[in-house]
């Protein structure tokens, strides 16, 4: 027996020895970063290609879920399109992407933390995401870090800063403030209360909208902010505000929760008119209201519907088949932004210098195919902003009317 274990005993070890190295090839989780990125198959069963991850972290549980949800699914679609056409062509070499998108539950601090690990866990060279709050924390290392941010706010202070690794993908809202006063002003009259809610592009909004009211002659007869991303019952908020008889709300946060808060207001008995922040949606408040009566004399952003750039139709279309809703601009802007960066990687011939990517966006804007266009954006500004102009409309009797904007 002492002579059969002196061989069976070490015959074993060396055995589970093979079968564990053999197992180990397999081991190696699929998300484990790589300076050159992951080594997959394009769509059409190319092998070989490069696998790049684009970085998403914005509100995909609470209040906010739906305005996260709508910008991710821009994303989606593009890399989708971009994956089914066999990728793209960087130094000669085919890329194809995916999607890595985190829940920050529109806290700040989480985005950074999300940032952090898309950085570092996962090799992304671009990082969405749609908050101003959650933009400007991550400001702060980005550069450092070596990531671009896709910076979903019209937020003018997150381009002056001096980050040179910023695109902003919406115009300033600035542009919104003077046409949205003169509307309701001219229609409802020169009182409103301020109902926005209480996160800092909100904040930022209603600073810039006060002073503004007020120097074009109205007066500021209440303000009254609330929490858009946890409250439910805006009932004693909007009762509030009421009770100092405006003429005009100016109400804003993501779509859903500026909706209940207009609802509040008509089953309260206000008359008046809307100034919609442009976070919300006319198109999208629309869909939880069961129609546009309740909006009557709300003013906000034009519908991507209702566009007549190039690629709107055809985007439309694929997205009703894809979702069973029409898209809104959360989805339209991150659907162009992220076309945008693939033609720059392209143009720049790198997915890993980030330096030369941003370098490199005048130049995927101006080779961007029309298909791709729903937005008349001719460019990119100094400060990292992409340029287009504010396209703005009223709710008049029923129907959403485009607002010329002098």
């Amino acid at each position: 027996m002492k002579r059969l274990n002196q061989w069976v005993i070490p015959f074993f070890a060396t055995l589970m020895l093979v079968l564990l190295a053999a197992c180990g090839g397999a081991s190696t989780p699929a998300n484990t970063p790589s300076s050159s990125g992951e080594q997959d198959q394009t769509a059409d069963g190319e092998a070989g290609a490069e696998v790049v991850t684009i970085g998403f972290s914005g509100p995909l549980s609470g209040g906010a879920a739906f305005y996260g949800k709508n910008g991710l699914s821009g994303l989606e679609m593009a890399v989708e399109e971009i994956n089914n056409a066999g990728g793209i062509e960087v130094g000669g070499k085919k890329v194809t992407f995916k999607i890595e998108a985190l829940d920050d539950k529109y806290q700040p601090s989480e985005t950074a933390t999300n940032a952090k690990r898309l950085v570092q866990e996962f090799n992304a060279p671009v990082v969405f995401i749609p908050h101003s709050g959650g933009i400007m924390a991550v400001q702060q290392f980005n550069e450092q870090d070596q990531f671009i941010i896709g910076a979903y706010t019209s937020e003018p202070k997150v381009t002056e800063t001096g980050n040179r690794l910023t695109m902003r993908i919406p115009p300033k809202y600035d542009g919104y403030i003077e046409p949205f006063i003169q509307y309701l002003m001219g229609r409802f009259g020169n009182k409103v209360a301020l109902v926005p809610g209480t996160h800092a592009y909100a904040k930022d909004w209603t600073e810039l909208f006060r002073p503004a009211w007020e120097a074009a002659g109205g007066e500021v007869v209440a303000e009254n902010p609330m929490d858009y991303t946890t409250e439910t019952d805006f009932t004693s908020g909007v009762s509030n505000a009421l009770s100092k008889n405006p003429d005009a709300l100016f109400v804003g946060g993501p779509s859903e929760p500026t909706a209940l808060v207009i609802k509040t207001a008509r089953e309260q008995g206000f008359k008046g008119g809307f100034a919609v922040m442009d976070q919300a949606k006319l198109e999208e408040m629309a869909a939880v209201l069961g129609g546009y009566e309740l909006l009557e004399g709300a003013i906000g952003t034009l519908p991507l519907i209702m566009s007549d750039a190039p690629g709107v139709a055809g985007f439309v279309e694929a997205y009703n088949s894809k979702y069973n809703k029409n898209p809104g601009s959360e989805a339209g802007l991150h659907y162009m932004a992220m076309h945008i960066v693939a033609k720059a990687m392209e143009a720049a011939g790198t997915t890993t210098d980030v330096q030369a990517i941003h370098a490199h966006i005048q130049t995927a804007i101006d080779n961007l195919d029309d298909k791709h266009r729903l937005y008349y954006i001719t460019g990119i500004d100094d400060a990292g902003g992409l340029v287009h102009d504010v396209r703005i409309a009223a709710v008049e009797n029923g129907e959403v009317v485009a607002i010329p904007v002098k």
